[in-house]
């Protein structure tokens, strides 16, 4: 196993919470998701995260509503739904106690 492949899987596994919690601030355009994932280091293309917002649509922790634009088409923006905040506040739970554990273990003086 190398090195890269493992960052990779580590930031694919929060990447769907990274998200949530993104659009939990406010409505968002799939764009302005990508840029402050990338910001993040957390890196997603456009073919990861359109397939996981609309999972995460089908499943309904998130809606959408279309904005016309003067610029070109019109822009989705995505917004979560109650249902979507409820599963964002145990998925925060569960990463607030993963964290600390992690924590505990990484800052844990050696065995003798």
């Amino acid at each position: 196993m190398d090195i890269e492949n493992a960052k990779v899987q580590m930031r694919k596994g929060i990447l769907e919470f990274c998200i949530l919690k993104i659009i939990s601030k406010g409505e968002v355009y799939a764009s302005t998701m990508l840029s402050e994932l990338t910001s993040a280091k957390i890196m997603v293309v456009e073919g990861t995260l359109y397939p996981l917002l609309t999972r995460l649509k089908n499943a309904g922790f998130l809606d959408y509503r279309w904005v016309e634009s003067a610029s070109g088409p019109p822009r989705k923006y995505y917004l979560l739904t109650d249902k979507g905040q409820e599963f964002l506040t145990e998925m925060s739970s569960t990463w607030d106690e993963l964290q600390a554990s992690v924590n505990q273990i990484s800052n844990a003086s050696p065995q003798a």
